[in-house]
């Protein structure tokens, strides 16, 4: 099963693509570590990120997206752009998404029996949360 991790940080989509079979994780190299939105409010431009984000599915023949949950209000809540760029994404068709809290994420990686170091992956930095994301939804799936 290939899995796509989403970190949704302002304005940007930062992802992270794993796959898992026979006990064996892979991170194939693609193309962009982030797919990003200048302007929310223009509807043309959410649809062209969805768009974009579909084909990036699609070219990788991911079967699932996986998004890290964020907080709907206090401190730590996520912003407007952020919540519509995750609409976008669960509106991809026949896409099945899911969103992983960090409670989730972080025990599920507390508990992982296989220890991947973030540093050894060859992904750019950006991509430490989305990783953490698939990797967890995969070591518990």
């Amino acid at each position: 099963m290939k899995v796509c991790g989403v970190e949704l940080k302002g304005s940007d989509a930062i992802i992270c693509v794993m796959s898992k079979a026979n006990g064996l994780y892979d991170i194939p190299q693609v193309r962009v570590p982030k797919l990003s939105i200048k302007d929310a409010g223009d509807a043309d431009q959410v649809k062209d990120f969805q768009f974009s984000f579909g084909k990036l599915l699609e070219d990788y023949r991911v079967d699932k997206v996986v998004i890290k949950g964020r907080a709907l209000k206090g401190k730590f809540s996520g912003g407007p752009v952020g919540f519509k760029l995750e609409a976008a994404i669960q509106l991809i068709n026949n896409m099945p998404v899911e969103i992983l809290s960090s409670s989730y994420i972080k025990s599920t990686l507390a508990k992982a029996q296989v220890k991947i170091d973030f540093r050894d992956t060859g992904l750019k930095s950006i991509q430490e949360t989305a990783f953490q994301t698939v990797f967890a939804y995969l070591d518990n799936n």
